[in-house]
């Protein structure tokens, strides 16, 4: 059974009992898709096709770090990292804990957790040598070790379309947090223009193999987030060139889809977005 974090409190794998999560925070066994989900990123989580130094390193978290906010280059605009200052913030599949060491540097009290024990090792190993602070658990975000209204902000992007059951993430989620507290989640978009260019051009989709990748529509996004009190939802993620293609590809892709691409009219486009990215608020108190 997962042992009481000593110094939280909370339910999940200490990385030093070295063995792998085999339970979930309440001491139930993994269900089995989630046990493949969990053995697919503990080999996978340094799967960053541009980088080159070796995984744990500082160059290798920078690296990684810098071609994903290269290529989402929405998030920092559309994401206040720096504005949660001494508010509790969770980042549910953490990884490498890129983004969440963003909410550190800006004095946010982070707790990050992933299923996966290696993205956990490799997390904490990024917040050392950054000097940040922050609890890294082992946690399974479809069934949470926090009780109820824990969270000031919840989190979760590049998640949902890898966890077997993404409305019961999202009703965890709902749980964890605060009365008026914020949710940050983000999903790939079923009407994607990368789904298109991967159909007739064969475009690489990051992790389309892995085994839980869900499509979803606008409507189904929202409908998993009904029991907030306000949802906003946005598409983001449209073409950007990347470091990714080489040769002809490159040229191709780069030098001239992109560019076409965005000289369309954005009203044209805008439901195309590869990302789904919703801003929910839950209900105050009583409310």
């Amino acid at each position: 059974m997962a042992k009481p974090d000593p110094a939280t409190g909370q339910r999940g794998e200490r990385l030093e009992s070295g063995r792998l999560a085999d339970e979930s925070h309440d001491g139930a066994p993994l269900r089995p898709e989630l046990a493949v989900v969990r053995d697919y990123w503990n080999v996978h989580v340094v799967d960053w096709p541009i980088t080159s130094a070796e995984p744990g390193t500082a160059a290798f978290f920078a690296e990684a770090e810098a071609y994903r906010f290269e290529k989402l280059d929405y998030l920092d605009k559309r994401v206040d990292y720096a504005g949660q200052a001494g508010l509790d913030v969770l980042d549910v599949g953490c990884g490498l804990g890129n983004d969440t060491s963003r909410f550190a540097k800006g004095h946010a009290r982070v707790t990050g957790i992933d299923i996966a024990p290696r993205a956990i090792e490799l997390a904490r190993a990024n917040f050392s040598q950054r000097g940040l602070d922050g609890r890294l658990l082992i946690m399974d975000g479809e069934a949470m070790g926090f009780p109820d209204a824990s969270f000031d902000v919840v989190y979760c992007h590049t998640v949902l379309h890898f966890t077997p059951d993404p409305a019961r993430m999202t009703a965890e989620i709902h749980r964890v947090l605060k009365p008026g507290g914020r949710a940050i989640l983000m999903a790939v978009n079923q009407q994607s223009w990368m789904r298109f260019m991967h159909r007739v051009a064969k475009v690489e989709i990051d992790h389309l193999a892995a085994p839980v990748f869900h499509w979803l529509s606008a409507r189904e996004l929202e409908r998993m987030a009904a029991p907030f009190a306000e949802v906003r939802l946005v598409h983001e993620r449209f073409p950007v060139a990347t470091k990714v293609h080489k040769g002809l590809k490159a040229k191709l892709f780069n030098g001239v889809f992109v560019g076409l691409f965005n000289l369309l009219p954005r009203a044209w486009v805008e439901r195309t977005g590869h990302h789904l990215l919703l801003f929910a608020r839950k209900a105050e108190a009583g409310a």
